[in-house]
């Protein structure tokens, strides 16, 4: 447990926040590739998929490597718009919104979902979950003043 709670004080500093969103997606992007969709470097520490995504201006499949946190069953994952705490919401946020049907890489296999944004005592029950998760989203969300995203993905049908 050491190490969880060194990464989780680490991943909660600013120059994480500075550093992190250059490197680790960019690990991830190319270990997934390397292993065929079968692991996320990332997730190694933290649940992991690889979202793909329509661009909303351009309208072209967006890929971006994110922590999840699945819920019970595996039925559905919960996405986190953390942004390693930086101010802005990240792109794949706006994607989901314009367009809520999407595909995830989770464990090797590709599945087509439907993102949903959580709002009201949805987004608060499931942030409670997510603070015993990963105790880091804290602070990344006393450090901005936005409120972060949360998106549930179910499979479709």
């Amino acid at each position: 447990m050491i190490g969880v709670r060194m990464v989780q004080k680490v991943s909660s500093t600013r120059a994480f926040a500075k550093v992190a969103p250059h490197v680790i997606p960019a690990l991830d992007r190319a270990v997934h590739r390397l292993t065929r969709g079968k692991v996320l470097l990332s997730a190694q520490m933290l649940p992991g998929v690889i979202l793909t995504s329509t661009g909303v201006r351009s309208g072209l499949p967006r890929r971006a490597p994110l922590a999840c946190m699945p819920e019970e069953g595996g039925a559905s994952w919960i996405l986190i718009g953390s942004n390693f705490g930086r101010t802005g919401h990240p792109a794949w946020t706006g994607n989901l919104l314009a367009r809520p049907e999407a595909e995830i890489s989770w464990k090797g296999r590709d599945i087509p979902v439907t993102a949903e944004l959580l709002t009201g005592e949805e987004r608060a029950a499931v942030w409670k979950s997510l603070l015993a998760f990963w105790p880091p989203y804290a602070t990344y969300q006393a450090r901005v003043e936005r409120e972060i995203r949360l998106f549930r993905l179910t499979p479709r049908r």
